[in-house]
């Protein structure tokens, strides 16, 4: 039968309404905290229970709301931030739309309390977006809005919010782009009475060392950079900064956090000669550019814009990034930028005989180059190469095993009686190490090396608690470590294949690939054996001996896949005879 056409319900427009801003606790939080910073707050308190879904209590010192406009203030499009339609082309604040309250009380229980000046305050509550009336309330200073039970109404909604410990990284992440944006607000986050941070205000670059870790703080470049009417300020890291997943990168347009694929790219643009594809550098930047320059008024969130010149933007972003690079640039030195790719060419222009130093930095391109993780491409690639090995592939008994020969520190060469074999040493390690660690989380776990003085890790909050996720799978691999103080752990052994001093490395690797399991690989025991493979395995310019070269080849014909890695990369090359005739023409 046909349904008629009929408007809807004001009830059912605001929980539509509240889809589209209220997409789970960490938005609520995001939507009270533009209220308390356009409040002129400088201290912000946030609590949360069960990962905001029971409770989200936010605190500030903001002026507060009228007693007489508190029953306004939860009613769609009600506003004291613009007025006509001018004011939204002249935007100086993170809320403007007076859609965000009327969202929340749409789809969960919500009370306010708020006063003036330490006078009397009111008090207003709100169920299934109906109010109370007012009533009094001690006097506080500033607003204290307490959100119960969200999405009790719409369980639909619910059913789809993430485990606790994904919601409250969410939070965490949140409540940090705004503590980046705005270093000189205090701010305070407890979860289930649990302290997560509490920053006091401060200069920028403290608050990036209490937001993340300390050591990041030793290894930013400032950037302040000013051209015509447009200001950019903040930090960018070193190479000691540089990750393997997206994630730290913050960028500000007049301390709003946004999200712009072009501007980003204006960064990487400024690393192209420093890092490979796939990894990240980390930075926190503020655009300052005249309101009217901007349209902030584009999507629900406010975290995409449109700018009137992107392209000035882009190209003045990446310029202030490449002076702020200029310290790390001046001492690499002369030679071509080499293309934004996984393999490194390097040359140097001005003089076509021997660079002196053209090894040493072929060496380090090849060392700073990180694996990345396994794609559909990548096993596409893999299954192609077994393919057409499909008929030549090589029999361990065949191969000479008396003779082994080291190429360049990398290669393993190897007689067959058809021909040569060439074997990727650091590849060829991997694989055994990778199928080890998978065998480690069914069985027995690998074994340990104790390390003489244990180190000591520290990570972020939402990190630590992705380590906690990953423990046992550590603990499977041979890693031991336990809690030394908050959100740090001391690492006292590690596998016993993995050279000492890469623990960390390995460690921060795996985390950083954890959320991105999903899409890369089939499981995420697969993603640490494969972080865990790449990082310990002997890399290209260690040395082997005979008897070490013997011992990877054998154990590698141990493995199932012995012809390729677990990012797809070929493990053996085979040359036969007719081909090595065919090439001295013989």
């Amino acid at each position: 039968m046909q349904q008629k056409i009929h408007q809807l319900s004001e009830d059912l427009r605001n929980k539509i309404s509240a889809g589209e801003v209220v997409e789970r606790p960490a938005s609520v939080i995001k939507e009270l905290m533009e209220n308390s910073i356009d409040a002129g707050a400088d201290k912000i308190d946030i609590v949360v229970e069960n990962a905001g879904q029971q409770t989200i209590q936010i605190t500030d010192n903001g002026h507060g709301i009228p007693i007489e406009e508190l029953s306004k203030a939860c009613e769609r499009y009600s506003t004291s931030k613009i007025a006509t339609v001018d004011d939204l082309f002249q935007i100086q604040t993170l809320g403007f739309r007076g859609e965000a309250l009327a969202s929340i009380t749409s789809v969960a229980e919500v009370e306010i309390e708020s006063a003036i000046n330490d006078k009397e305050g009111g008090k207003i509550e709100y169920v299934n977006g109906v109010p109370s009336k007012i009533s009094p309330a001690p006097g506080i200073i500033g607003t204290q809005i307490t959100v119960r039970n969200l999405f009790y109404n719409t369980p639909a909604r619910r059913k789809f919010l993430k485990s606790q410990r994904v919601e409250i990284r969410h939070i965490i992440q949140m409540v940090r782009r705004f503590a980046l944006a705005f270093p000189k607000i205090g701010f305070t986050l407890k979860s289930d009475e649990k302290s997560i941070f509490s920053f006091q205000p401060e200069s920028l670059k403290e608050r990036i060392s209490a937001t993340l870790d300390p050591t990041y703080g030793k290894n930013l470049l400032s950037v302040k950079f000013e051209k015509g009417d447009y200001n950019i300020s903040g930090f960018v890291g070193n190479l000691n900064l540089v990750r393997s997943r997206p994630g730290e990168q913050y960028l500000f347009l007049n301390n709003r956090f946004i999200q712009d694929r072009l501007l980003n790219s204006a960064v990487y643009g400024a690393y192209q000669s420093l890092v490979n594809r796939g990894e990240y550098p980390f930075f926190v930047l503020n655009l300052k550019l005249p309101v009217d320059q901007v349209d902030v008024n584009v999507h629900p969130t406010k975290i995409q814009v449109r700018f009137k010149d992107e392209w000035r933007i882009h190209h003045v972003l990446k310029s202030s990034v490449s002076k702020a690079l200029s310290s790390l640039l001046d001492t690499i030195p002369d030679f071509e930028k080499p293309s934004f790719g996984n393999d490194y060419q390097f040359s140097n222009s001005s003089n076509s005989q021997h660079n002196p130093n053209q090894d040493t930095l072929n060496f380090r391109a090849q060392s700073q180059n990180r694996e990345q993780s396994i794609g559909s491409e990548g096993l596409e690639r893999a299954k192609i190469y077994v393919s057409q090995l499909a008929d030549t592939q090589v029999d361990k008994k065949v191969i000479d095993t008396d003779n082994f020969w080291q190429i360049h520190s990398k290669f393993i060469l190897a007689q067959i009686s058809s021909g040569l074999v060439i074997i990727d040493q650091h590849v060829a390690h991997e694989r055994i190490l990778f199928e080890e660690a998978i065998a480690a989380f069914n069985k027995n776990s690998m074994a340990s090396q104790t390390l003489l003085f244990p180190e000591e890790m520290q990570f972020a909050p939402d990190e630590y608690s992705i380590l906690l996720e990953i423990l046992p799978y550590l603990e499977k691999i041979g890693f031991r470590m336990k809690q030394s103080k908050k959100d740090t752990v001391l690492i006292e052994s590690i596998p016993s294949e993995m050279t000492w001093g890469r623990e960390k490395e390995v460690i921060r690797d795996i985390i950083d690939n954890f959320e991105s399991s999903h899409k890369e690989y089939s499981s995420l025991q697969e993603n640490i054996a494969a972080s865990f493979a790449c990082h310990a395995a002997i890399k290209a310019g260690d040395k082997l001996t005979a008897e070490e070269m013997r011992e990877l080849v054998d154990r590698l014909f141990g493995t199932k896949h012995p012809y390729y890695c677990p990012h797809g990369r070929p493990i053996i090359v085979q040359l036969s005879l007719e081909e090595l005739d065919k090439r001295f023409e013989r």
